[in-house]
């Protein structure tokens, strides 16, 4: 008994709690909010200049990145990745979906986002649609509004962002259906993706293993192993496993 309270203790008290510590030291990541609803009376300004928000240009499955356009880091392989798959999967754009860009640095400027949108929809091949991939612009207090709820964490460090890579698949009525994370895209998954944020349903991904594995390197723009999380992860689950022996494989006593 006295070990069941122990092996009890540990696995529906400690282990929470250190999944939630896990969750709350994110400073640069992404930390999956599935089925929140993004703020769509934010205001943005689009590369034309415009002032639009959010609700206006969300009607529809919509792929949205989160980058910033001068950055020099994984940004243009995000970005030239999207172009990419976009031009490649097997729905309308401006019919089927969207796409909208968000810049992370509010120092940013329409003229920048401008320039950006025309190199990346002038690498896509067939017909697509200006107003179906924006490339949004704004202050400060609306970047963080959002990204706050999309559960995407970054910060300044220079001129430059130290920050995730991946895309969100949005349902039109702005709710979160689906992470898709890294810097390159295939094909199936965003179709499944967006079909999926159109049905609104919400589909967790592989993150919460990438999260325990894998932590951003900023200075090498890539993911590098985690060798702590892992440590601990073996650890903890040795522990478990131990108490599991003790209480259900007691050892037979030795006869006198």
């Amino acid at each position: 008994m006295k070990y069941k309270f122990i092996f009890i203790y540990i696995f529906f008290f400690t282990f929470p709690k250190l999944a939630i510590s896990q969750n709350s030291k994110v400073e640069i990541g992404i930390d999956e909010q599935l089925g929140a609803f993004l703020p769509l009376d934010t205001e943005f300004i689009n590369s034309e200049g415009e002032k639009l928000k959010l609700g206006d240009v969300i009607n529809k499955p919509t792929l949205l990145a989160f980058v910033y356009y001068e950055c020099p880091g994984i940004c243009s392989t995000t970005l030239s990745s999207l172009a990419w798959v976009v031009d490649k999967v097997d729905l309308t754009p401006g019919k089927d979906f969207n796409v909208i860009t968000i810049s992370i640095d509010n120092g940013e400027t329409p003229e920048i986002a401008k320039g950006s949108k025309e190199n990346y929809l002038g690498a896509i091949q067939r017909k697509f649609p200006s107003k179906a991939w924006l490339f949004l612009t704004g202050d400060s207090l609306a970047i963080k509004k959002v990204t706050d709820i999309a559960g995407v964490h970054f910060k300044k460090y220079g001129d430059e962002y130290r920050h995730p890579g991946g895309i969100i698949a949005v349902s039109p009525q702005g709710k979160i259906s689906r992470y898709l994370f890294g810097t390159e895209f295939n094909q199936f998954d965003v179709k499944m993706a967006l079909l999926d944020a159109e049905a609104g349903k919400t589909n967790p991904t592989i993150t919460k293993f990438l999260k325990l594995c894998f932590s951003f390197d900023p200075k090498g723009h890539s993911y590098k192993v985690n060798v702590t999380r892992i440590v601990g992860a073996i650890m903890l689950t040795a522990i478990l496993l131990y108490f599991v022996f003790l209480i259900f494989f007691k050892s037979k006593k030795i006869p006198n």
